[in-house]
């Protein structure tokens, strides 16, 4: 906005002194009548004038008929104050729920009603034609000017709301996830704060990006979103409502990100913890990107939870194959892992190998020398089978394969 009324309307400085005076002779009934223009266009909105928002109303004219009555007097008096008023007056549009336009429609209506006034009392002693028509584009430029302030300032209180907003979320989802349940009392609290019914289960969501709020829109659901260590965690609730997961699924498409299970309310952080470190793995490369579901993949994670707990299983348990050359250690390792899983069914270990059975006879015949007693024993063979699948599951030059198991 300008700093002063001749600033919108050069030819202000070209009035004699007299129109200012007689525009401040007509302050007092200018106050009255657009008063009441005012007054009836906000009924006409279905808007109370009782209390504070009669209050800003009462002063927003005169403050808005003072200011454009002594500017044009005096054209280069600073209206810093004016359009302090109409931006608090913006701010309490946005937080009494109101339109963004609905002050510039107040402000058009009283400026055509000021200048219908100002023609009505022109009179003989009365500003000259040419002069009056100098005054409107001063009125109308000023009426833009506070507009503009009050959209400034209804905008201000929206940008400031969301981050008020953006702050109450994360505190709720904060103590969903922490590693202590929180009190009821506290919970309560904070999703009364977030205007976000507690509901009985809930799925924690982490995501690439940093676009929580547009996330949660687009979810939508209730979904609640935050920034929590360079991702968004997303709290989806009941998310056995149907159609509410194949929703988030599809507003994640193309994105990495991790479903966690759906878990109750008190054990949202489960939920977190298992997204969170699911997508850690999606960014290693050894779960595949795209929206994943956590219960798809458990054993991956079980495996992978602890950096270093499955290359050491892997070494204690295949200490046996150490000694052998790797090309041979690479045959029996898929040998073994293959009977393993096919419950020493020799004939559809070697469909699978592509290879003979007698080849798997021998390979066996190798392998119990080295690993004896333990191919007999449950636990030691899930141990060995879990050793297995993690060495044959790395990338060449790891010393693994590169070979994932199915």
């Amino acid at each position: 906005m300008s700093d002063a009324l001749i600033d919108i309307e050069p030819g202000l400085a070209a009035l004699p002194p007299t129109v200012g005076e007689h525009l401040r002779g007509l302050r007092a009934p200018l106050h009255g009548r657009i008063l009441a223009t005012v007054r009836a266009a906000m009924r006409a909105q279905g808007r109370s004038l009782t209390g504070g928002q009669g209050q800003g109303l009462t002063l927003g004219v005169e403050t808005a008929v003072d200011a454009f009555v002594e500017a044009v007097a005096d054209p280069g008096r600073d209206l810093a104050a004016t359009r302090a008023v109409f931006h608090a007056l913006g701010r309490t549009e946005y937080r009494e729920g109101h339109r963004v336009d609905a002050l510039r429609t107040v402000l058009t209506l009283g400026a055509r009603d000021i200048w219908a006034f100002l023609v009505e009392n022109a009179g003989p002693a009365g500003p000259a034609p040419g002069d009056l028509y100098v005054i409107a584009g001063a009125l109308f430029g000023l009426a833009d000017a506070l507009a503009g302030a009050a959209a400034e300032g209804f905008l201000d209180e929206q940008r400031d709301a969301a981050q008020d907003w953006a702050t109450t979320r994360r505190r709720l989802i904060t103590l969903l996830v922490q590693p202590e349940a929180p009190a009821e009392s506290a919970l309560h609290a904070a999703a009364d704060a977030a205007r976000w019914p507690l509901p009985r289960s809930v799925a924690v969501v982490s995501v690439d990006g940093s676009d929580a709020e547009h996330l949660a829109r687009s979810i939508g659901g209730g979904a609640i979103a935050t920034v929590i260590d360079d991702a968004v965690r997303l709290v989806l609730p009941d998310p056995g409502t149907p159609g509410r997961l194949a929703s988030a699924r599809q507003a994640l498409s193309g994105r990495r990100a991790a479903l966690g299970p759906t878990v109750e309310l008190g054990r949202a952080r489960l939920s977190y913890r298992l997204s969170r470190r699911a997508l850690a793995l999606q960014h290693d490369g050894v779960l595949p990107p795209g929206p994943l579901g956590c219960d798809e993949h458990l054993l991956t994670l079980l495996m992978a939870w602890e950096p270093g707990l499955a290359d050491r299983l892997g070494a204690v348990e295949l200490a046996a194959l150490d000694g052998i050359r790797p090309a041979a250690r690479q045959a029996l390792a898929e040998t073994l892992h293959s009977w393993l899983r096919r419950q020493g069914q020799v004939v559809a270990v070697a469909e699978e190998l592509h290879t003979h059975p007698q080849t798997v006879r021998y390979r066996m015949r190798r392998l119990r020398e080295l690993f004896g007693p333990a191919l007999d024993d449950p636990d030691a063979r899930l141990a060995l089978q879990l050793a297995l699948r993690h060495r044959l599951s790395r990338p060449a030059g790891t010393g693994g394969s590169g070979t994932r198991p199915r």
